[in-house]
């Protein structure tokens, strides 16, 4: 009975409940097997490693095989199955024609043989005809293009590992940003409920004065109607968690239910320019981006080069499947040498397309250095002044309390109203507002930081 009465209660939780007690390190850890996007863009890398193999195939050429199934009339094309599967005979050339005419009572029109059209020869019987042929071709020399093609599909394979690179940190900086927002959050509901039991200890005490007569009905609506606004925004609170929950279980592809809190003081890394040369994903891409049009320049080039290759044809033919194979089989080898000497000039100008567009990307790179360096140190600049702003938002919400707390204890005594009170108590919520506020941006500009110096994984 209690085991049934078990399973029963097992059958009746959730299929599924999400995670509890989720720790910042196991959620990053989490994004590279579950984060949907992240495994689009690794199927990315897979594709441009695939084309780096394709162009690597090419320098090792082809071979292929080929079987033909024919059947004809056609006198062109059954003299040619015939002579193919050498079994031409002076027969197929209209012989049976012209040995009459060699003896001793030759027919008619033998005086004028050579105008005499060969019935065997012109309208042969329908024939099959099987040909089975293997080729085999593979390039010598391509003037560098093969092995210059190469090195750009290598290139693009790790310009994708670094987009896919770029998206992680990204989604880290989501990451991150989904904690570090739930956990304040948490701490302004913390406060909310805080400040609530404070006044409900207020009203309390004002239902007491009531009695005694020393408060006025009004006072009572007012610390209702406050209560009230607190109820509101702590259902708007909730809300909001409620949606950053959602957008992290998102990221994860994984349904979490609560994450242990972080902590709000975070400290933003100093680098140097060459700290941003060395860890920037963008100057590191613009760099490639570079190599890759040296190398387009040389295949380029190639083109004024000498092309040459070389083929190899073996096979057999029949009018069965196969017959007689190595009796009737065949070959064919070669070489090929191909020079372009003219087409009007437009190699040339591809050329100097790809000349110009490697002095683009030159200067690509230098912009690369230049802006993200530029956006380092502005951001630098934010961090340092909400630091500034966090410990002055730090310093007016101890004092807001205290200003509360001192308003409080005088209505108690009757030398404030209750309006003071409530007063004092809104500019506190106000000072928690903007405290949260400012370190909700700077955490984010923290968090920036880390993804433009890819550092959102290390720390």
């Amino acid at each position: 009975m209690v085991r049934t009465l078990a399973l029963l209660m097992i059958g009746l939780l959730p299929l599924s409940a999400g995670l509890k007690n989720l720790t910042m390190r196991d959620a990053l850890g989490m994004l590279d097997k579950k984060n949907l996007e992240i495994r689009v863009s690794q199927y990315d890398e897979v594709m441009k490693k695939y084309d780096e193999i394709a162009v690597e195939g090419k320098n090792w050429g082809s071979a292929s095989i080929t079987i033909q199934a024919l059947r004809s009339n056609d006198a062109g094309n059954v003299f040619g199955f015939k002579l193919q599967s050498r079994e031409a005979d002076f027969g197929d050339f209209g012989f049976s024609d012209f040995l009459p005419c060699m003896g001793p009572t030759p027919p008619a029109y033998c005086r004028d043989i050579l105008d005499r059209q060969p019935h065997d020869l012109n309208y042969p019987g329908a024939r099959n005809h099987f040909l089975t042929k293997f080729h085999y071709e593979v390039p010598i020399y391509t003037g560098g293009k093969l092995s210059e093609y190469k090195k750009i599909t290598q290139k693009l394979y790790e310009m994708s590992k670094l987009d896919t690179r770029k998206l992680r940190d990204e989604k880290i900086f989501q990451v991150k940003k989904a904690f570090y927002n739930i956990t304040l959050v948490e701490r302004y509901v913390t406060n909310l409920r805080k400040i609530r039991r404070n006044m409900l200890k207020l009203k309390k005490t004002i239902l007491e004065m009531k009695k005694e007569g020393y408060t006025k009905k009004t006072d009572v609506l007012e610390i209702e109607a406050r209560l009230a606004k607190v109820d509101s925004m702590l259902n708007q609170a909730k809300l909001n968690r409620t949606l950053a929950y959602q957008f992290l279980s998102f990221l994860l592809d994984t349904d979490v239910d609560s994450i242990r809190k972080v902590d709000l003081l975070i400290h933003a890394p100093k680098v140097t320019q060459a700290d941003i040369e060395r860890m920037s994903l963008d100057i590191r891409k613009a760099k490639m981006g570079l190599e890759v049009a040296r190398h387009a320049i040389a295949t380029e080039k190639a083109n004024f080069l000498p092309m040459v290759g070389a083929f190899a044809e073996y096979g057999s033919a029949d009018d069965h499947l196969w017959n007689d194979f190595a009796k009737k089989d065949f070959y064919t080898v070669g070489m090929q040498f191909k020079l372009n000497i003219f087409n009007g000039g437009s190699d040339k100008a591809k050329l100097e397309k790809a000349r110009v567009r490697q002095m683009k990307v030159a200067t690509q790179v230098e912009l690369a250095k230049k802006g993200i360096a530029l956006k380092v140190r502005k951001l630098e600049t934010a961090i340092d002044s909400l630091e500034f702003d966090l410990r002055s938002e730090q310093k007016q919400l101890a004092l807001a309390r205290e200003i509360y707390r001192t308003y409080e204890a005088k209505y108690k005594e009757g030398l404030a109203s209750i309006t003071d009170v409530l007063i004092k108590q809104s500019a506190e919520l106000q000072v928690l507002l903007e405290y949260l506020q400012v370190a909700n941006r700077h955490s984010e500009k923290v968090f920036e930081l880390e993804k433009i110096l890819d550092m959102g994984g290390r720390s």
